[in-house]
């Protein structure tokens, strides 16, 4: 799809579309498998479609294993000052269950380069509950993470859906994949709260659900996802969000095709406009990810104090449970709430019942 057909498309769509961009992310998957020139062919369209500020965070996600010393140079060339590596565990033997094919020694070589090579601004993912996985290999994990010295670390419990073959082997009850060594979601529990714990005293704070990071560097690319600024996505089933051209909607979404086929030949995007109600309860549930939480003052600044009232209600209820508590304005989950926070959110939009 060529520049003018896109802003054909957004234009019936109602949505705006700024020049102006201060992040940049390539990624899922694993961008790295690609040559050198083709990366550099996607950064080259994008600064010459749009104004990437000087100070742009400008992040790729890597598999370990993909950073020659060509692709760290390429990198470099296309402006990336972030790396985040899907390592997952630091304990070869996990990795290796859930079909990751790099080892330990294959991340830590690669910290070293990226370092060596001025890119200092580093990501780790981990898991937990992966197959194999124990209390003392978990502690192991963390350990060996924290002294890499990395800026930020992702945290995340292993999600059982039908998405992955492990996820529908776990459903099946089955043994393919180690999923009979998947540990129990008590015990998945235990290890996130024990990651938590044991960041939080290494100084890399928990700002989000699953994102913990030294001070000043959180990843300032997904706070925008969180705090409901304005995103573009390009390529196979992207999602963007932009702000509305007209005042009777408060966003407008769309999604590209997600088969390649459908992508190649230009397919239209639907769009879904966000009505200000829903902007209101994606502000509220997005935010309280946020380990400071959300203002309650500020939503009723943008949305108006009666569209709080619901909410307020829920608010209360989470409030005497224990799941939430108050600081000044602010309404923030507690780590119990964290770890229910679904079903808190999913109150939430059942809260407003307003047509």
């Amino acid at each position: 799809m060529d520049t003018a057909t896109a802003r054909e498309r957004l234009e019936e769509m109602r949505g705006q579309i700024e020049r102006e961009v201060d992040s940049i992310y390539l990624g899922g998957g694993t961008p790295t498998v690609l040559e050198s020139a083709q990366l550099e062919r996607i950064f080259s369209a994008v600064r010459r479609k749009f104004d990437v500020s000087p100070t742009a965070e400008v992040t790729v996600e890597c598999a370990p294993g993909t950073l020659t010393a060509a692709m760290i140079e390429s990198l470099l060339r296309c402006g990336v000052n972030r790396v985040s590596l899907g390592v997952q565990s630091l304990v070869d033997r996990e990795a290796a269950a859930v079909g990751r094919l790099h080892k330990r020694i294959t991340v830590l070589e690669d910290i070293t380069r990226l370092r060596a090579a001025g890119i200092a601004n580093i990501n780790i993912d981990v898991i937990a509950g992966l197959p194999h996985q124990t209390a003392e290999s978990w502690e192991f994990s963390l350990a060996e993470t924290i002294a890499t010295g990395v800026p930020h670390v992702s945290v995340y419990m292993l999600e059982v859906d039908e998405d992955s073959r492990l996820g529908r082997e776990l459903m099946a009850g089955g043994t393919r994949y180690h999923a009979h060594f998947v540990p129990d979601e008590e015990a998945t529990t235990d290890f996130y709260l024990a990651a938590c714990e044991r960041l939080h005293s290494a100084g890399i704070a928990q700002y989000e659900i699953s994102n913990f990071a030294r001070e000043g560097l959180e990843s300032q690319h997904n706070l925008k996802y969180w705090t409901r600024q304005p995103y573009f996505g390009f390529g196979v089933d992207a999602h963007s969000m932009l702000a509305s051209a007209t005042p009777e909607s408060a966003a407008v979404r769309f999604a590209t095709p997600d088969s390649l086929e459908q992508y190649m030949s230009s397919a239209g995007l639907p769009g879904t406009e966000v009505s200000h109600r829903s902007a209101m309860e994606e502000s509220l549930f997005l935010g309280l990810r946020l380990t400071r939480g959300v203002s309650l003052t500020e939503l009723a600044a943008r949305f108006g104090e009666e569209a709080l009232e619901a909410p307020r209600a829920a608010i209360a209820e989470f409030l005497a449970a224990g799941l939430m508590e108050q600081r000044g304005d602010f309404v923030c989950l507690t780590p119990r709430g964290r770890l229910l926070s679904n079903e808190v959110f999913e109150r939430f939009l059942l809260a407003d019942t307003t047509p």
